[in-house]
């Protein structure tokens, strides 16, 4: 997501591919909205990307404003128009929708050709997961990181963990995790219709951590519907285009996922998930303490 840091208003216009996305740029600067404008910023974040696909027309009118607010709100964006804001939400939702086939695996550049193919590979991979790290960690908005960290260390909650089919050993990660340090913890695993069942008994003092980069699984952002509903509090951690399921969440955490081939990496959605644990250990130490060392004692000091 767009991190605390001072940017400026807008999104920088003039740098191709490097504008993020439109959801992202909001939810961490909805303060610099006017009341009118953030009543449009909230249709969007409501069906993202689909409704800033409308005419201004049916956009303000479905908002309750103007469109020349509609047009002011796409302006502090740091678009030059509407229709410049639309293929920005059109290219989003190409990359939303973009399969494994679609994606182009980067051809090597003037010298790395003197280089034997495996090790060009690596490297311009390593470099790219170096770079998605720096990236994730330097825009992660802290605040947000920190009240996500809080609910992973408060005891008093029950906390489920649901993974899509690439995140899922990301969300098993983070449970095994908790798990020992913590009380009421529950990997959701298996057949969907078992993730149901757990719906069953989720309430108000449950929290629902939901794993999902593109292609978005439609089980997983179901999941987190009702969950919300059922006034779960609903935490999602995302690749930068945002999962359909951050419409019904309260908390996102995103993390840069491109890399030179046809998969997305989750490597730094998995530091993300490591600084989580950390930061929920350290918050509620005395009592991680305690179970660790029973749980040693239990062991009899046979390693992981």
């Amino acid at each position: 997501m767009a991190g605390e840091n001072n940017r400026g208003a807008g999104i920088p216009a003039n740098m191709p591919g490097a504008r993020p996305p439109v959801a992202a740029w909001l939810r961490t600067r909805m303060d610099q909205l006017t009341a009118r404008e953030r009543k449009v910023a909230h249709l969007l974040l409501s069906n993202y990307p689909m409704a800033g696909l409308e005419t201004v027309a049916e956009f303000a009118r479905r908002a309750s404003v103007s469109a020349p607010t509609v047009l002011r709100f796409v302006g502090k964006l740091g678009f030059t128009g509407y229709a410049e804001f639309q293929r920005q939400i059109r290219a989003e939702l190409d990359a939303r929708l973009q399969s494994p086939l679609g994606k182009t695996v980067h051809m090597p550049e003037a010298g790395e050709q003197d280089l034997p193919e495996d090790n060009s590979l690596l490297q311009r991979f390593g470099q790219a997961v170096q770079a998605n790290i720096t990236e994730t960690l330097a825009t992660m908005p802290i605040t947000e990181f920190d009240a996500v960290a809080r609910l992973f260390a408060a005891t008093d909650k029950t906390i489920s963990i649901v993974g899509g089919r690439f995140t899922d050993p990301i969300a098993r990660y983070i449970a095994v995790h908790l798990k020992v340090v913590r009380p009421n913890v529950v990997h959701l695993a298996g057949q969907i219709d078992n993730w149901r069942d757990h719906l069953l008994d989720m309430g108000r003092r449950d929290v629902l951590v939901v794993a999902d980069i593109r292609r978005y699984q439609s089980a997983v952002v179901e999941f987190a519907q009702v969950a919300r509903a059922q006034d779960v509090t609903v935490v999602l951690m995302t690749d930068q285009w945002l999962s359909p399921a951050a419409a019904h969440a309260h908390h996102i955490l995103t993390a840069r996922t491109p890399v030179p081939s046809n998969w997305d990496s989750c490597t730094a959605l998995m530091v993300v998930a490591e600084a989580l644990i950390a930061s929920a250990t350290e918050r509620c130490w005395p009592i991680a303490r305690n179970r660790i060392e029973r749980l040693e004692t239990l062991r009899g000091g046979e390693g992981d």
